[in-house]
């Protein structure tokens, strides 16, 4: 068994409607985004508890907009446009830190797999330096860096991941490239005007 093996959602289970702006399905996406957060224990630190728990309240916040509207939050573009409508911007502004939430780790995670000889602080600490560093205030940049410091060896990780390394290796790249392409899209959605408040 691998750590995908278990996980509930992979986001390669999450539909983007090509023919509609790649829109994301907002349940699927969730449960996918919560699934990823079990990632953070197998990271086994708690240093990287507050990561979890600021992912956790992003989806919080997609979630409670989603059962207030659920015929405008069937994806999670729609969500956002619908909200903003309402002159209201909590989920929308959850969706903006987790998609940055979810970057930071699958670049981390792509760089670690593009470096192999880099252990994980490697990786984790160049993906926060390009995607959450910015956004963050003085006061969180310690919490942060203090994770990164904390993660463990690389050998260590990847054997909790998976016992059988090929096996554990494909299906973190089936994985990783799926959070990749959603994260993608988000990215650009949410740079869009559709999604300014």
């Amino acid at each position: 068994m691998s750590f995908f093996d278990n996980l509930p959602r992979s986001f390669a289970d999450v539909p983007m409607d090509a023919s509609n702006n790649n829109a994301i399905d907002t349940t699927t996406f969730l449960e996918a985004a919560e699934s990823l957060t079990s990632l953070f224990d197998v990271l086994g630190s708690t240093a990287f508890k507050p990561v979890k728990s600021d992912m956790n309240g992003n989806i919080k916040k997609l979630r409670d907009r989603h059962s207030a509207a659920p015929s405008e939050s069937q994806t999670l573009q729609s969500l956002v446009v619908n909200e903003l409508k309402t002159k209201k911007h909590v989920a929308t502004e959850g969706l903006l830190w987790l998609t940055r939430g979810l970057d930071f780790t699958a670049q981390a995670l792509r760089h670690n797999s593009l470096n192999s000889s880099d252990e994980l602080s490697v990786s984790f600490r160049a993906a926060y330096q390009d995607t959450l560093k910015p956004h963050h205030s003085f006061v969180i940049k310690p919490i942060f860096s203090a994770a990164m410091s904390a993660t463990p060896y690389r050998k260590d990780f990847y054997g909790k991941l998976s016992q059988d390394q090929v096996k554990g290796g494909e299906q973190l790249e089936v994985w990783l490239k799926a959070l990749e392409e959603r994260v993608g899209v988000l990215k650009t959605f949410m740079a869009s005007p559709a999604a300014k408040w």
